[in-house]
């Protein structure tokens, strides 16, 4: 193992899972061990605490369990039949340490909050002052029996992140009672979505899983938001000409506005580019029928029009007012994220 991608594939591959959490008793403690030494001795985030990528919200992975451990540590390093979450917000008003155990999606969980203040690039020292249930079935919390004032000093703790990888999504953190925490930063879909499209990897599988998620929880139809739209991705693996591609809404920007009109944007170079506008009209549900019928090539305020016309049945697949996943062209699937920063009314 010498390398981030490895060792953290192997925390999964210890687990035969792509879940990634368990305690030291499933597999050997000095293998783990091993592993966390080899990734703390990687060239890291500087200063985790500092950095932005800290914030969020983790996933346990590993733990150790000391017996040293405090009453407060013990209800969360010794669960092993739930997810388990660690929220680190330090950059607010109140910044906060929270640890909480995910029941089930149908029960709820119990949450464990600490004031939090960064000592120094590494350090978080914390005070437990506050905890309760959220059970799904009740409008209200129950407060969690800890007399966290009474606790004095097993209430206060520090955290030391040894190890926080580039990409934010890895994080090995030491507890002042001895334990170790290995998490993974839990990622929304969305960010699941683009971080495969960044990084070519499984992109199709992604957008598929994206796809179906928002499918089980979608209830409004999905409509054409307006704004600017550029094109960060499509499935299209034969390349036609560049001007067909920009004709067929294969590359650049689209323009959605509210009357129905339409326009495609592609960058040429030096100050050239390639715009054509046509209609869109609702033909179904999640569908349009798009007819692109007047192009140009355009320099500064001359434009050089070119005979073209262009019929899509388009399908919205998912939407919202950030990204956009539709079918268009041949079929081919396409990926637009939001760059005007507008707002649907």
């Amino acid at each position: 193992m010498n390398s981030f991608s490895s060792l953290a594939q192997s925390f999964a591959l210890a687990k035969g899972s792509s879940h990634i959490r368990g305690h030291v008793e499933d597999v050997d403690p000095l293998d783990v061990e091993r592993a966390v030494k080899v990734l703390e001795g990687l060239e890291g985030v500087s200063e985790p605490t500092n950095s932005d990528l800290i914030e969020g919200c983790w996933q346990l992975m590993f733990t150790t369990r000391p017996g040293t451990a405090s009453p407060i540590q013990r209800t969360f390093v010794g669960v092993d039949f739930f997810s388990v979450f660690q929220d680190v917000y330090l950059r607010t008003n109140d910044p906060r340490v929270s640890n909480i155990v995910r029941f089930s999606d149908a029960i709820g969980e119990l949450k464990v909050e600490a004031a939090a203040a960064i000592e120094n690039g590494k350090r978080i020292i914390f005070q437990f002052d506050r905890a309760a249930f959220s059970f799904n079935f009740l409008p209200f919390k129950v407060p969690y029996p800890v007399p966290f004032r009474i606790l004095g000093d097993e209430a206060k703790g520090w955290l030391d992140t040894t190890y926080l990888s580039p990409s934010g999504n890895l994080r090995i953190s030491r507890g002042n009672k001895g334990t170790t925490f290995v998490l993974q930063k839990k990622t929304e879909p969305r960010q699941r979505l683009l971080a495969a499209i960044s990084t070519g990897t499984q992109v199709r599988e992604t957008i598929d899983e994206f796809i179906s998620l928002n499918k089980n929880i979608a209830k409004d139809e999905i409509e054409l938001l307006e704004g600017e739209w550029q094109m960060i991705w499509s499935s299209q693996t034969e390349t036609d000409s560049w001007l067909e591609n920009a004709a067929n809404g294969l590359m650049g920007k689209q323009i959605v506005k509210k009357n129905g009109q339409l326009k495609f944007v592609v960058d040429i170079l030096l100050g050239l580019r390639f715009s054509m506008t046509g209609t869109y009209e609702k033909s179904g549900t999640n569908k349009y029928d798009v007819i692109m019928d007047d192009a140009a090539i355009i320099a500064g305020p001359y434009g050089y029009p070119l005979e073209m016309e262009t019929k899509i049945n388009l399908e919205l697949l998912y939407g919202d007012e950030k990204v956009r996943i539709s079918k268009g062209y041949n079929n081919y699937v396409f990926v637009h994220v939001r760059t005007d920063g507008t707002k649907q009314k």
